[in-house]
This record gives C-alpha cells, structure tokens and sequence, in this order.
C-alpha cells in the first residue's frame, strides 16, 4: 500500500535527473505529472514500458501532463538509457530509494529462488496541484501507457 493516500499532496522533493540536472516536483506545479517506476535500464520490460511512453508523449503533452520515470539506477546509466531510446522526458535517478519509500515501491522479489527487495513496476498520476490522483501497482506493460494516458485526459 502507498504511503500516499489518493487525494494526499506529494511532498515536494528533488533528485538528480536526466536533461534536466535536478527534478522538482514544485518544477511540475500547473500541469499533471505521471511518475513511472521500474526495476532497470536498459532490460526488455522496462524498455518497452519506457517506449510506450515515449510514443505518447506528444498525447501527454496535449493533456496538460508531464512524465518522468524513476528507477534506482544511477544517473549515468538513465543518461545512456535515454539517449538509446531517444526519451523526451526526464529519468530520475533515486539511488537513495528516497522516492521509492515515498511511493512505497520497493517490495519483495524473486528470481531463480534468490529472494531480494526490488521496484515493483507501478505509475502513479498527480494532478496540477501535486495531489495523487491514481494509482497502479504490479504493472502490465502491454497497453499501461495508453491506460495512463486516458486517465490524464479524464482529470
């Protein structure tokens, strides 16, 4: 469960980010911001994801609405992944997992029967004021972008 109630406001914060140095989220007041979180850069799920909201983005900017992406990869490596990608959009880099406790996306995982603590993919979209709108965890890629998208066009 987010440590954000839908309807709370975000508290502001700041953290290093592709294109644009630092991200603030006081820098988003007056338009809709869609913060995505992923696992890493640069793997098959979380390249399509990132894809998808590339390829709407002029939709995006239509609807009044910003996007940025988070993961806790470092900035380096968001700026090679961007570049890769062409996104027109800022990768933040929550190495601190500061936004991830936020956000509360950090969560138990597996692989190979490893257990770790990894980004459950999951958006979040704010209104212009910075209150959270919605909400979506354990996200599916195929068509999440475009589900997001309608959603900023309602709000």
């Amino acid at each position: 469960m987010s440590k954000l109630a839908p309807g709370a406001k975000v508290p502001d914060f700041a953290v290093p980010a592709t294109g644009v140095g630092t991200f603030r989220l006081a820098a988003a007041a007056g338009r809709k911001l869609v913060i995505y979180f992923y696992p890493r850069d640069m793997t098959s799920g979380c390249t399509r994801e990132s894809q998808d909201f590339r390829d709407l983005d002029k939709a995006f900017r239509a609807a009044g609405t910003q996007v940025v992406g988070v993961s806790r990869d470092s900035l380096a490596s968001h700026e090679k992944f961007a570049a890769r990608e062409s996104l027109p959009f800022p990768l933040l880099a929550d190495t601190e997992e500061r936004l991830c406790r936020l956000f509360a996306v950090i969560k138990p995982k597996s692989l190979y029967g490893r257990k770790y603590l990894g980004v459950e993919r999951s958006t979040f979209l704010l209104d212009s004021s910075g209150r959270l709108q919605r909400e979506w965890r354990k996200v599916k890629v195929p068509g999440h972008a475009e589900e997001v998208l309608e959603a900023a066009q309602r709000l």
